[in-house]
């Protein structure tokens, strides 16, 4: 189905397969109450186009190609837009782990998927403690000179500066990928024999290491309570709900062990075992299906689909409802557990809901508001300023919204200006259609925040946003925050039980987590860089010739202009740059 003016200028709004397309085409004019979202598809439709094949199979083969490259808006059930993230190992002498969204392109192994960012981060530090990898990146690991922390804490062996040489290191990231491949007797079994052969040649020091690199990997394979027996991979789906509300968990088993659950959320009308089949298509349009994925529900046209992913996959793809055992246990996990995802998410809504009607009484508007936006400052002294927006709305917290301002261009220190570059970026967005206009906006401060951000607002067109300012009460101490209007210069106050009060607390804290977040991310980066990166024009080489010739970055930071200039590639041009770069105002 295509909208727009003209079939020239039109945009793919939907893309479905049918086996009798009178009846699934008459499903969307009939007279009866729509879903919401087959109403604004039907509003939008100006003209349909339609392709006859000649199996089932080729219909969902078609399906899946059209919609991996249009991605038509309706058809985009996944809400999250994420990948599922994977750990890459990075080609180098020393290689390292990293976490890795997107396309697997790229040069490297990958390892996964993980069904978040935070199993891949825990599964990356405890490889990080068993075996001693590095973790920092490349160009900050071409410029050490002496061990950093990661080191002196025992995370680290220190491949940087030739405290451990390329087989040794080698050897660890062989054991480490052995572990992220499931090979768990394998690698326990290599570090017992590596244990006994530094004990045969009397290098007990070594033996020591090894034993308790096994100790601890037993430790943490203890703790993978949920082992399929066999090593195996599967995705394991539950769709449970009704029409327009779905709920579909993913569980993700990769060599025999349980790594967690995702949950999406599918706005689709139809029947369980049709939106579980769209998902599917849709899921693994960007996803790599394992040879096995299970579902809760009979599909209708199981065989069809199956022989779809097993083209698309370049593998066989098996795919069958679990009748018996463990595999049947892993569905009504997966089941159970897209039924408490649906609950609480209609219990977060509901809450939602009060709150936002309180909130428009409170603050006596029309209606209740069903978008909140807040802004916070953070920075240390005036170093690396970030501004958060955090959204808020009938569902609650808006997290793929989120936005993060690196402030630069304004006196270290100075909120107001800060605050008011930072809203001019967003609402200048918002203003180009890019993001809805929220109903209320917060500023976390007093009059003050108010007054710089209000004449952005007015330049901009929003002169008649709901603006309101929370500062601190008197004491700091909550429950006595005071609300700053941009039409008045008196300050309210709203009992300490309102649940309007809880919202705006809410909110607030949540813009200020976020700030800190970032501002914490921005100053850990810019500590853990060299002062040569951030040189312009000057490339790994270059800083580890000037490193080599000064002896290191303190000789490089005494060394006048003439000197920079005799290195090898420095010319007269790039030791100006350098030095002035360094050594700022002189």
């Amino acid at each position: 189905m295509y909208g727009g003016p003209s079939a020239d200028d039109s945009d793919l709004l939907y893309v479905g397969k049918a086996a009798s397309l009178r009846d699934r085409v008459g499903s969307y004019f009939q007279q009866s109450k729509q879903a919401p979202k087959v109403e604004a598809l039907v509003r939008l439709i100006r003209h349909i186009e339609v392709t006859v094949t000649h199996s089932e199979t080729e219909a969902l083969l078609l399906e899946y190609n059209l919609i991996k490259e249009h991605r038509p808006r309706f058809n985009i059930i996944l809400r999250d837009d994420k990948s599922f993230p994977y750990i890459q190992l990075l080609s180098h002498e020393f290689p390292r782990l990293a976490m890795y969204r997107g396309p697997r392109s790229a040069k490297g192994r990958y390892f996964g998927p993980f069904p978040s960012s935070g199993a891949v981060r825990e599964t990356l530090h405890q490889l990080q403690k068993l075996f001693q990898l590095r973790n920092c990146r490349d160009g900050f690991f071409a410029n050490r000179s002496r061990p950093c922390l990661q080191h002196q804490i025992g995370r680290c062996s220190a491949p940087c500066v030739a405290l451990i040489n390329q087989p040794d290191y080698a050897r660890d990231i062989e054991a480490a990928v052995m572990v992220l491949e499931g090979r768990n007797r394998e690698v326990n079994e290599l570090l017992e024999q590596r244990m006994l052969a530094a004990s045969e040649r009397l290098d007990f020091e070594a033996a020591v290491t090894y034993r308790d690199q096994l100790a601890s990997l037993k430790q943490v394979q203890a703790e993978q309570v949920v082992t399929a027996g066999a090593e195996r991979d599967l995705d394991v789906f539950g769709v449970t709900g009704e029409a327009g509300d779905y709920a579909v968990c993913l569980l993700l088993v990769r060599a025999g062990r349980q790594l967690g659950t995702t949950t999406y959320f599918p706005r689709a009308v139809g029947t369980p075992e049709e939106v579980l089949a769209s998902f599917l298509v849709q899921h693994y349009a960007r996803e790599e299906a394992p040879r096995t994925v299970l579902v809760n529900l009979a599909l209708p046209d199981a065989d069809a689909l199956q022989e779809a992913l097993t083209q698309e996959a370049g593998h066989d793809v098996r795919l069958q409802k679990a009748e018996r055992g463990l595999l049947l246990r892993w569905t009504t996990m997966a089941a159970e557990n897209a039924v408490q995802a649906l609950r609480m998410r209609a219990a977060r809504k509901q809450d939602a809901g009060e709150l936002l009607d309180a909130l428009g009484e409170a603050l006596a508007l029309a209606q209740a508001p069903q978008r909140l936006e807040c802004f916070d400052i953070s920075h240390t002294a005036g170093e690396g300023t970030v501004a958060s927006c955090v959204v808020y709305g009938g569902d609650g917290a808006l997290r793929k919204e989120y936005r993060r301002f690196n402030i630069e261009d304004v006196t270290a220190g100075d909120d107001y200006a800060a605050l008011a570059q930072a809203v001019r970026r967003r609402f200048t967005r918002i203003k180009a259609g890019e993001s809805p206009l929220p109903d209320v906006l917060f500023i976390d401060g007093g009059a003050g925040q108010l007054a710089a951000v209000g004449p952005v607002l007015d330049e901009l067109g929003f002169q008649d946003l709901c603006v309101i300012g929370v500062s601190k009460g008197a004491d700091r101490r909550v429950g006595q925050e005071r609300l700053h209007r941009r039409d008045s210069d008196v300050p309210f106050l709203l009992p300490p039980d309102s649940q309007a009060l809880r919202v705006i607390q809410r909110v607030r804290d949540e813009a200020h987590r976020f700030a800190i977040a970032g501002h914490r991310k921005r100053r850990a980066r810019r500590y853990q860089e060299s002062v040569l990166e951030t040189v312009p024009g000057l490339g790994p080489a270059k800083r580890r010739a000037l490193l080599k010739a000064f002896g290191g970055l303190q000789g490089v930071l005494r060394a006048g202009a003439a000197d920079l200039e005799q290195v090898k590639g420095i010319g007269a041009a790039l030791a100006g740059v350098i030095y002035d770069h360094l050594h700022p105002g002189a």
